[in-house]
């Protein structure tokens, strides 16, 4: 580079030179002496000029060699005297050139240091970063019990260098005692969680009064030792509310332990043998109190959506789920029932045009369920219309009744044309699913501003946000059960047809698996509340037969089930053409087999893996399935695995089920 600033400085003496001897060339013919002259100061112009550039190349080269001289001494006198460590070495041999007194200081090997190899001096110290342009080690660096930042960079030798080697620079950042302040700042960060008795009122009947205090303080003698030793705040803040303050250091045992609390709370029983169930639900990761209680409020209110008896854990992005693996118990009310209904009844009456949904793949619950919202709405005087492929669906025996009458007429319409045809003030409402990623138009959901959902599925980590009306019941056997509920409040009983009293019934007996699992006083309420509508059990009943094919396929699928801990029916389908009711009856048939409390059919559809699980009530399949990233409820439940096959989905779902038990 001097080179270069050096000959720019160096006059052109050339041209000049060429026409003074032009010049000359072109007087000689005419005028001799004068040609000479000319030559003279010719001569004399190229002389000086050339003692010029000497004398300024000359001039720029002593400033050069000055300014080098004291950016080499300045360089040297920065790494001498750094105030990091540093070390040099080759990056070919590894071997250390040089390194400052600060570095020699960490190694206390004093001048042994120098032509040794780096790997000698620092063990599992790599330099692979450097060669890749990277200028700071990937991570951490432990060394001697310290902990370091390094920094580095690369001198490679000029093209004219010859065969000088690549030299590596490091810096050395000591950072162990910030790292150790940053490790008690996250083992000490406040944790909020709020715990809450599910069954207080029925504790409570079930005790005779002279011994309610007594039950009272069994139960926060299990939450004062749960808390004890965490140096955390537990209080009570309700009659059976509870807030505990903790910290971070302790959030690992308690979940390590899967919140034992809930199993040890259970151990408090009332009278005819009632036992106390609890819900927990904690905030983390937050940099407020008060965001840390919103959170901790929206984990109960998850874990209480989900049945109750668990802990639920609401970071900034997810949620992490412990417990629930036991039956819930029934929490519904008659009074909660008619709200909903009033609500939803105003939300219509608001709407230009109703539309109403339920999750992909409809079966008869859902268009069940959507029936009854259309009957609510013609009653109401508001269009209304369902959204529902009408090919790929399990529920075309309803379809095919709907289709018959005139009130139903253009009624089912597709996800696209909806979204076309979607107005502002337009209400959608979504039956049988609460995720929305599940439902069968996810555009028309996010286009309609005013949401109402009715479901009876457990929530999961994903559910649909903003809500103008969410009415979510756990504890129904379906969603038709709900909405038949509502329309005993909405509708006569004279406005409502044959055809939809049997939709919503269908509903019902297929989620109940003809009135056997998840069957209580309410769902035989609304069962015969639709009875007296008209609807026909002999009618619905046809709904459900299949021809021998189907007959064959399921009796084929059941054939290769195989036993897993004794009691589990694992089904895994290699070959396509399997259809997801013929698998979902397969798996209902299953549960019929002796000894068989869960069961389980896997098979393939398209470029996914389907999963379809039953269970008898014992073992919860929706938490089971909640690791593969389905979903439904404890004894039902979905789910699907994308660029997967059939055999590590199955291998999945054995990992699932054996993390279930040994939890």
């Amino acid at each position: 580079m001097s080179k270069k600033i050096i000959r720019g400085f160096r006059t052109n003496m050339t041209l000049y030179s060429l026409c003074l001897i032009a010049f000359v060339a072109v007087t000689v013919p005419f005028q001799p002496l004068l040609a000479a002259a000319e030559g003279l100061v010719a001569l004399l112009v190229i002389l000086v000029g050339r003692r010029r550039n000497k004398m300024a190349q000359a001039s720029v080269r002593q400033y050069m060699d000055r300014v080098s001289g004291g950016m080499d001494t300045a360089r040297s006198s920065n790494m001498l005297y750094a105030p990091l460590p540093m070390l040099v070495f080759d990056v070919a041999t590894g071997e250390i050139l040089w390194c400052n007194d600060m570095f020699t200081d960490l190694t206390g090997l004093k001048d042994k240091i120098f032509e040794t190899a780096v790997d000698a001096v620092i063990p599992d110290f790599t330099y692979r970063w450097l060669l890749d342009g990277k200028r700071e080690y990937p991570e951490q660096f432990r060394w001697n019990d310290r902990i370091y930042r390094v920094f580095g960079a690369l001198s490679r030798p000029e093209p004219e260098g010859g065969d000088q080697p690549t030299l590596a620079t490091t810096y050395w950042m000591d950072i162990t005692e910030a790292e150790q302040m940053r490790q008690t700042l996250e083992l000490t960060k406040p944790l909020m969680a709020i715990l809450m008795v599910d069954n207080y009122e029925e504790l409570m009947k079930a005790c005779p009064e002279n011994k309610r205090s007594a039950l009272l303080a069994a139960l926060e003698e299990q939450l004062n030792n749960w808390a004890a030793g965490s140096g955390g705040l537990l209080l009570g803040y309700d009659r059976d509310r509870y807030l505990y303050l903790f910290e971070e250091k302790d959030y690992t045992g308690y979940t390590e332990s899967k919140f034992d609390v809930l199993e040890k709370v259970r151990q408090v029983q009332a009278g005819e043998g009632v036992s106390a169930t609890l819900s927990i639900g904690v905030g983390r990761d937050e940099d407020s109190f008060e965001q840390l209680f919103k959170n901790a409020s929206l984990a109960l209110e998850m874990a209480l959506s989900r049945g109750g008896d668990q802990a639920v854990v609401k970071d900034r992005v997810n949620f992490e789920f412990y417990g629930g693996r036991s039956k819930s118990t029934e929490k519904r009310t008659k009074v909660k029932s008619r709200v909903m209904a009033n609500a939803l009844g105003e939300l219509i009456d608001d709407a230009k045009q109703v539309y109403v949904m339920g999750h992909k793949y409809a079966d008869m619950d859902s268009l069940g369920a959507a029936v009854g919202i259309c009957c609510i709405a013609r009653k109401r005087g508001k269009p209304c219309q369902i959204i529902i492929d009408t090919e790929n669906n399990a529920a075309h025996p309803i379809l095919r009744r709907l289709s018959e009458q005139p009130e139903y007429a253009n009624t089912a319409i597709s996800g696209q044309d909806a979204f076309i045809k979607c107005q502002p003030g337009s209400l959608l409402v979504v039956v049988d699913t609460n995720r929305p990623e599940s439902v069968e138009s996810e555009e028309m959901l996010e286009t309609c501003n005013r949401v109402a959902v009715i479901d009876h599925h457990r929530r999961g980590s994903s559910y649909i946000e903003k809500m103008a009306l969410n009415y979510h019941e756990p504890y129904a056997s379906s969603a038709s059960e709900l909405v038949a509920e509502l329309m005993q409040y909405l509708v006569e009983p004279s406005d409502v047809l044959k055809c939809e009293a049997e939709a919503l019934l269908s509903g019902i007996v297929l989620d109940t698996k003809n009135f056997t699992n998840r069957t209580g006083g309410r769902t035989f309420e609304a069962a015969a509340y639709l009875r007296r509508l008209g609807a026909d059990t002999q009618d619905v009943q046809r709904m459900f037969q299949g021809d021998l094919n189907s007959m064959i396929a399921r009796y084929d699928i059941i054939r290769q089930a195989e036993l897993y801990r004794d009691d589990i029916a694992v089904v895994a389908i290699d070959q396509e053409g399997v259809d997801r009711v013929t698998a979902a009856q397969a798996a209902d048939e299953l549960l019929s087999l002796k000894g068989v409390k869960a069961s389980f059919v896997v098979f393939p559809s398209g470029e996914n893996v389907q999963m379809s699980a039953r269970s008898l009530g014992e073992v919860n399949v929706q938490v089971i399935l909640e690791a593969l990233g389905g979903g439904g409820n404890s004894t039902t439940a979905g789910g699907q695995a994308d660029n997967i096959t059939v055999a590590e989905a199955k291998a999945k779902l054995l990992e699932a089920i054996d993390k279930y038990f040994e939890n």
